[in-house]
């Protein structure tokens, strides 16, 4: 049975505490999958005095954009590709593929060049230098690396897109859905974890295609990218906004002021995609609102300069 190692509270409640301050980072996205993916990776970009970026692991999906995890993974490998061509703040940093299928079990990790990756920029984080994890699909690559070092708990802060809000019916999203043994890992394991939740917290992230014209469309072969994407994404426009939820793990890291949050006991997830509470359980940081417009000008504004 793995043995994960138990951070004190002093030192899990001081790494939950906002960093304050330029954070080295990694990005795990599904980048293929959802238009919000290719805003994050860009906003972050464009983020350079609150966020190096290290790397990027391609995570892996499945939906009706795939055949399965592994040719989700590959097409998110090769967006990401696609973005970097775009994009010069890009050039230079690596791309690493990810896990080709999901957690069989719950100390089964998937082995990939990005969790093998992650194992060693983290253990070669200094210690009061943590590294952030920014994760934007299924959690399946860091959760691997977790269970193949379980010392990486000690050297990172996870900042998670995944679930629904606490009181929601259900935790059915799509990003901890994929993959339960990796969901329960993060919530299990003690990790540094900032929770930010789909629906009833960032579920109004939404905007529009005539928003994205005005404010992203002009900014270059990057915003003529994002804003072709978008519109590709629905064959009718009228009276229709669209969720970009991925930008607000960014946005957490760039001003913690515009993502309202408190901290909770991780909450238990069951088999069914339920939460149930135990107040004897480790604390995480969890995001219980977003200031829309806050997070939306910061992104507009950054692009047009």
């Amino acid at each position: 049975m793995i043995s994960f190692p138990k951070i004190t509270q002093e030192k899990l409640l001081q790494r939950l505490a906002h960093p304050g301050k330029k954070v080295r980072m990694v990005l795990d996205t599904d980048t293929y999958n959802e238009i919000d993916d290719q805003f994050a990776v860009v906003y972050a970009l464009k983020s350079p005095e609150q966020l190096q970026i290290e790397a990027f692991y391609a995570a892996p999906f499945h939906n009706e954009l795939s055949d399965g995890p592994a040719d989700g993974m590959e097409k998110s490998y090769r967006e990401l590709q696609k973005i970097s061509a775009l994009l010069p703040e890009m050039s230079g940093i690596p791309i690493y593929r990810g896990s080709t299928g999901y957690l069989s079990g719950a100390e089964t990790p998937q082995e990939s060049e990005a969790a093998r990756n992650l194992v060693e920029r983290a253990m070669a984080s200094p210690e009061d230098d943590p590294l952030y994890v920014v994760a934007i699909g299924a959690i399946t690559n860091v959760a691997s690396a977790i269970l193949m070092e379980p010392r990486i708990i000690e050297k990172i802060v996870v900042v998670w897109l995944g679930g629904h809000a606490l009181p929601w019916p259900d935790t059915k999203e799509f990003n901890l859905a994929q993959d339960l043994h990796a969901s329960r890992t993060m919530l299990n394991c003690g990790v540094p974890l900032v929770l930010i939740p789909c629906m009833g917290v960032t579920s109004h992230l939404l905007t529009t295609l005539s928003e994205v014209r005005e404010f992203v469309k002009d900014q270059g072969e990057i915003g003529k990218y994002l804003y072709e994407t978008y519109e590709n994404c629905a064959k009718d426009h009228f009276a229709y906004s669209r969720v970009i939820w991925d930008i607000a793990t960014i946005a957490y890291l760039i001003n913690e002021s515009w993502l309202p949050n408190e901290l909770v006991h991780s909450p238990i997830l069951s088999e069914d995609f339920r939460y149930s509470f135990d107040a004897s359980r480790h604390f995480i940081r969890y995001i219980h609102f977003v200031r829309r417009d806050r997070v939306f000008k910061d992104f507009f504004s950054k692009l047009g300069s």
